[in-house]
């Protein structure tokens, strides 16, 4: 697996929008993603004076970042969590407060790349998917089991997929004759499903539908609907949170969470409007920025991305 391959995306960006809260000493950094540990160098190299706390529900990813990170030594500390359990991790650590969060939603590119996962639709691999292959349900679990209407549903609701209908009926009809282990065949049978208008246009068909099982197995949505809101509040004042989302649904997430930490929610008319009332947030990013034509050129996997950024500019009263 080699690490020169993994390009962290919008790297520059991140850390520029991190920058103006990491200059202190003491302050602390959280990557919430940790993945092969690409933005958490850059962040340990750039802030000398700041200490990284780096959280993957993923094994191998922690031992392999683990061994990049080792120069850093005490800087660097690395946990075995899913992101939302970002509070218990700071509690245990005894950090009340952060200055900087940084999520990256993509799947780490080492989970695309290690064919036996099963979370990409270009190579044949057992249909797992799990981020944590200690616990939990794999795809093809899901597959074969969920009644109809509720793979329909995870269809349309995390994969966006407008021929779920079909798709499903395929898949009950083919796991009656034999349960689904591998992903080829899933991916043929959706090519077999869909009409020919719905091949013609964006990419592999399969795509939207590994993307709402990865979802479902995972639980990335409410993990997600838990950690923004968590990671705010472990935000110090001045302290700021960058997001990198890959699809709408995460994305709206996260600008749902930044809006109303940004808003203003004072009853109208009122001549002064009390503290408790004021915006916690100040929106760093004006709606959600784009990666570069350059920077996709030289790593496809930015293509999707969207970074928004915000500030803690008060605390959280009464």
């Amino acid at each position: 697996m080699s690490q020169s391959r993994h390009v962290p995306v919008m790297l520059q960006r991140c850390l520029d929008l991190l920058a103006p809260a990491l200059q202190e000493s003491g302050a602390v950094v959280v990557d919430c993603t940790l993945g092969l540990g690409g933005h958490s160098e850059a962040l340990l190299e750039r802030f000398p004076e700041a200490r990284l706390v780096a959280l993957d529900r993923d094994k191998e990813a922690l031992r392999l970042s683990g061994e990049r990170l080792a120069p850093y030594g005490e800087r660097a500390t690395l946990v075995h969590a899913v992101y939302d359990e970002l509070p218990d991790v700071l509690d245990r650590l005894g950090i009340p407060r952060v200055q900087g969060v940084l999520f990256d939603l993509g799947v780490s590119s080492m989970q695309l790349d290690e064919a036996d996962r099963g979370f990409a639709y270009a190579q044949d691999a057992p249909l797992d998917m799990r981020m944590d292959q200690t616990t939990g349900m794999s795809a093809a679990e899901v597959l074969n089991t969920y009644p109809p209407g509720e793979l329909v549903r995870i269809l349309r609701a995390y994969g966006e997929e407008k021929q779920a209908k079909r798709i499903v009926s395929a898949i009950v009809r083919e796991r009656e004759k034999e349960p689904f282990a591998n992903s080829a065949r899933l991916v043929e049978l959706i090519r077999a499903a869909l009409p020919q208008a719905a091949k013609r246009t964006g990419g592999n068909p399969a795509k939207r539908t590994f993307q709402a099982l990865r979802i479902e197995v995972n639980g990335e949505l409410s993990v997600l609907e838990r950690a923004i809101p968590a990671a705010v509040k472990a935000l110090d004042v001045g302290g700021r949170i960058a997001v990198l989302s890959y699809h709408s649904l995460e994305d709206r997430l996260v600008k749902q969470v930044f809006a109303a930490g940004a808003a203003n929610t004072a009853p109208p008319g009122l001549p002064v409007v009390p503290e408790r009332y004021a915006p916690r947030l100040k929106l760093l990013t004006r709606g959600a920025e784009l990666p570069t034509e350059e920077e996709i050129a030289e790593n496809r996997r930015a293509a999707p991305a969207r970074l928004r950024g915000a500030q803690r500019i008060r605390e959280d009263v009464g």
